[in-house]
């Protein structure tokens, strides 16, 4: 898969210990990738990080990314072939209670990365991870293509639109003209998986209530999102730095790029609700609990995906169904089954998820 791109390579993940980023680590290390880490701390308890044992699969460095020195010595000792930046301030409440701690970790920890490429000596291929939120949502039908406008209204937008004016700037100031570094852009929607825990949203409360045999409490039961498993924008992310590095290939350089569902799995909270109730304990419809609101939030948010179909040829692999189970059945394995091993789980998950993604001929996957 993604032509054997990133076996033997240095990869460097920035927020390696989040939940999106041990995802993505377990399935470099599956394909043979060395494997190294940036992130402040490995937070929350319990953590996929942890449970899985990723720690042990990589050399791990706990900095903060507002560092520039020290983010400098830490990418200029490494080298990364690869480097895929996600460390981020990711909860939009905590974006509105601590405005600038989110600003400064995410627009400026992102100059920061940057930065460091830029006085490097090295070559680097450089996929930046931010968030379909980086678009100023007007609450219109159809999909956010990556030419619209950037930054929202509340705090967590709004340092998303920053952290891609930061990406904007240094490819069109430095990296345009620079062959050694090789940089794309890269957005995806509401990403939903085993393994997160994180504090106010809506997977991990569900599965943390539900293991203590509690009702779950939604502030938004309306709210529409382009729910996807976690593996789909990471297959993406994969598949951009596959193209960047590949000479000969699409020209994806300096460009910005969507991934999401299809147009038509863009599904409510409380319909994401019953089918991960399905398959986490069948026919009990008696847990859930509806609260107003705390702090606006948009209700309609979804993602054109045309451009990663037109130019990378990728295409979403799961099904909503799919995506609910793959899910539910992580959290179940962790709480109710007693498990030997997570990594062995997750890496399992991966194996079954390319598996669907080859029997569909999905490009990424056949080579």
């Amino acid at each position: 898969m993604f032509n054997h791109i990133y076996e033997n390579k240095k990869v460097l993940v920035t927020g390696h210990t989040g939940f999106k980023g041990s995802w993505l680590c377990s399935w470099l290390k599956m394909m043979g990738a060395r494997v190294y880490g940036i992130s402040n701390e490995i937070y929350p308890d319990p953590s996929m990080f942890q449970v899985a044992g990723i720690g042990h699969e990589l050399e791990s460095h706990l900095a903060d990314i507002r560092d520039l020195d020290e983010m400098k010595q830490i990418i200029g000792d490494i080298k990364p072939d690869f480097l895929f930046h996600m460390a981020a301030q990711p909860i939009v409440k905590k974006a509105f209670e601590e405005p600038v701690d989110t600003f400064t970790t995410n627009i400026i920890g992102t100059a920061n990365i940057l930065e460091a490429l830029r006085v490097g000596d090295f070559p680097c291929v450089a996929v930046m991870i931010t968030s379909d939120k980086c678009y100023d949502n007007v609450e219109w039908i159809w999909g956010y293509k990556e030419t619209d406008h950037l930054g929202g209204k509340d705090p967590y937008s709004a340092s998303k639109g920053g952290s891609e004016l930061m990406i904007k700037t240094y490819f069109h100031s430095y990296f345009k003209k620079d062959d050694r570094i090789k940089m794309c852009s890269v957005r995806a929607g509401n990403v939903i998986g085993g393994g997160d825990w994180a504090d106010a949203r809506i997977v991990p409360d569900c599965f943390r209530a539900w293991s203590k045999g509690e009702k779950v409490v939604i502030r938004s039961p309306d709210a529409t999102r382009p729910w996807q498993h976690v593996l789909e924008p990471l297959s993406g992310y994969l598949r951009t730095g596959q193209l960047l590095a590949e000479p000969g290939k699409i020209n994806v350089n300096g460009e910005a790029y969507n991934f999401g569902p299809p147009t038509d799995q863009n599904y409510t909270v409380l319909d994401l609700l019953k089918e991960l109730a399905l398959n986490w304990e069948e026919g009990n419809d008696d847990m859930l609990q509806v609260e107003d609101g705390k702090f606006p939030e948009s209700g309609l948010l979804k993602l054109n995906i045309d451009k990663a179909l037109f130019d990378m040829h990728w295409n979403p692999t799961l099904s909503f169904k799919e995506t609910a189970a793959f899910t539910s059945n992580w959290y179940k394995y962790y709480y109710q089954e007693q498990p030997g091993s997570m990594m062995d789980y997750t890496t399992a998950q991966i194996s079954q998820y390319i598996t669907i993604a080859k029997e569909k001929g999905i490009s990424w996957a056949q080579k």
